[in-house]
């Protein structure tokens, strides 16, 4: 993008009028989105999925970085105000290049490793991260929890299948209890206190995990503090929409966009938003 460009089209157009824009390589962002349109009810959105090369989790880091390019191009054709990289795996390869070429603010994840970290201090229990594969590989990972992990009490497990469970919306409880048990079966869960969800796609499991592990380990992902810092930079910049005035209503709306452009996919979407929103009992 030309620099000012974006200032230029800020300027250009009402704020109210403009889109925040999400991505992910497929249905996990929209565990994000959901955050976003109980905070941010005035804004509206348009969420662009990758259906051509999902998942990014079992990816090289050059294919993903390359995929995500594509993507934010094609989202780009949408009046966008902002991006969030609903996405660990493709945040961590991807947000600096992406800093580097646009100007409009950009928003990217990472494991909820030091808020997980910080719950444990006083109980002495350990943190066990679930991610993809790939996530769990990259320096920014490693370097995430050498920063905020004085004790090393992180463990990390990866659960690349996960992904296309959720990308199936497949939330058979026999099947997922099954899968979850194995992953798990080395690991003496007593010892630890949190677990932290590092793929958005896995939240849609919250109320499955819930029931497995045991009562005192609190689950933790990436979207409240993404969202929360989302909206202090909209803030800081003068973006946020306008607020509704008396006797007025207004709903953020929600546009959804593919890379394959497969029509189905966008209605598997919309139908992800749905069952998210009633297993979060979030209302918007």
């Amino acid at each position: 993008m030309v620099p000012g460009r974006f200032n230029t089209i800020v300027e250009r157009k009402k704020v109210s009028s403009l889109k925040i824009g999400f991505f992910d390589s497929g249905l996990g962002g929209i565990t994000v989105l959901s955050e976003a349109l109980r905070r941010l009810p005035n804004e509206n959105f348009v969420y662009m999925a990758d259906t051509l090369h999902v998942p990014y989790g079992t990816k090289t880091p050059q294919e993903v970085l390359g995929y995500v390019k594509a993507s934010v191009q094609m989202i780009l054709k949408e009046d966008i105000k902002a991006l969030v990289i609903a996405c660990n795996t493709a945040t961590s390869i991807a947000a600096a290049e992406l800093r580097k070429e646009y100007k409009f603010p950009i928003i990217g994840m990472e494991p909820a490793v030091k808020p997980a970290v910080e719950m444990n201090r006083t109980n002495g229990k350990r943190v066990l991260v679930l991610a993809t594969p790939l996530t769990l590989k990259q320096s920014g990972y490693a370097a995430l929890v050498s920063r905020v992990d004085d004790h090393g009490s992180v463990d990390s497990l990866p659960l690349p299948e996960l992904v296309q469970y959720c990308e199936q919306l497949n939330f058979d409880r026999t099947e997922l209890c099954n899968y979850f048990s194995h992953k798990l079966s080395s690991f003496n869960l007593d010892i630890y206190g949190t677990v932290v969800l590092g793929c958005t796609h896995y939240p849609f499991y919250k109320e499955i995990l819930r029931e497995l592990l045991p009562s005192h380990i609190q689950l933790i992902d990436g979207s409240q503090g993404t969202v929360r810092r989302l909206k202090q930079v909209l803030s800081e910049r003068n973006l946020l929409a306008s607020p509704i005035k008396t006797g007025q209503t207004q709903e953020g709306h929600v546009t959804f966009r593919c890379t394959s452009q497969d029509k189905a996919y966008v209605h598997k979407m919309e139908r992800a938003l749905e069952i998210y929103a009633e297993h979060e009992k979030i209302y918007f």
